[in-house]
């Protein structure tokens, strides 16, 4: 965290109850059970929000987990959101069986086959999305009755991997960019990203990532086709990244030692 910016910004924490809490004058702490793959997982993004937009100062709204990093300065990051006339929210169409393939019948008339979407939860909203998420009752309640790990003939729906996704592409698909600006490495074709070690972060990893200015998505048909599209902000191409993960803790103290330097060599401006 930069000092300097305290104005900017305010952080809610929703805290597991396996691990320890986090103490920090910057942090509104809540305590709300979840289970991998489940509505739950949505749930607690939904009370995050909730309580963020009780503050009206709030105008940008950044979903990130304990093993994401920034990749840029605070001002970068800061000048790229709250200058953007999108929402970054992943979103894109997937035939396959971790899909479409995933569409329960149970959810029609509401929410066509043909609209559902996949995407990575790793969200950036503006506020009048926010709004709009904590005012939906209806394509939600379909998710929470009909979309989970094995809830209809071994189908393996995740919540949060279809419903926002969604949800934007019906109701406004023109309001978002289809991409995160969180990267995260699929390479492995596991259920769980990559994480990367000490040994993994290096100059030439942090160049990597926050030079890429193409994201691609891999479908489930197959052995999974490849969807590439430029990152485009205000109708101009930027590199898509500002956060990266999973970083393990172990990198803590190298990713310091690379950072302090690395973020002046990739300053922009507005």
């Amino acid at each position: 965290m930069e000092m300097g910016h305290e104005g900017k910004f305010s952080v809610y924490i929703h805290a597991s109850k396996e691990r320890p809490v986090h103490h920090s004058h910057y942090f509104w702490t809540a305590k709300f059970a979840v289970v991998w793959g489940r509505i739950s997982m949505v749930d607690a993004e939904r009370r995050l929000l909730a309580n963020a937009l009780r503050d009206p100062a709030n105008q940008q709204f950044v979903l990130l987990s304990e093993s994401c990093i920034p990749l840029r300065s605070f001002e970068y990051i800061y000048n790229y959101l709250m200058y953007s006339n999108l929402s970054y929210v992943d979103c894109f169409d997937d035939p396959g069986q971790h899909g479409s393939g995933r569409h329960m019948d149970h959810m029609l008339p509401e929410i066509p086959k043909k609209y559902f979407r996949k995407g990575a939860q790793w969200f950036t909203m503006k506020r009048q999305h926010a709004i709009v998420i904590m005012a939906d009752s209806l394509y939600y309640s379909r998710f929470r009755d009909y979309c989970g790990p094995g809830i209809e003939n071994n189908k393996n729906c995740i919540a949060d991997e279809h419903y926002l996704p969604t949800f934007f592409h019906m109701l406004d698909p023109g309001g978002i960019s289809n991409w995160s600006v969180t990267q995260v490495d699929w390479s492995e074709r596991q259920w769980h990203p990559k994480t990367y070690m000490p040994e993994d972060v290096t100059h030439e990893l942090l160049s990597n990532l926050t030079s890429t200015d193409t994201v691609v998505h891999v479908n489930s048909v197959g052995m999974g086709e490849e969807i590439w599209m430029p990152c485009v902000w205000n109708g101009i191409r930027r590199p898509c990244f500002l956060f990266g993960r999973k970083f393990h803790p172990d990198t803590l103290d190298k990713l310091l030692d690379l950072f302090s330097n690395y973020t002046r060599s990739v300053s922009w401006h507005l």
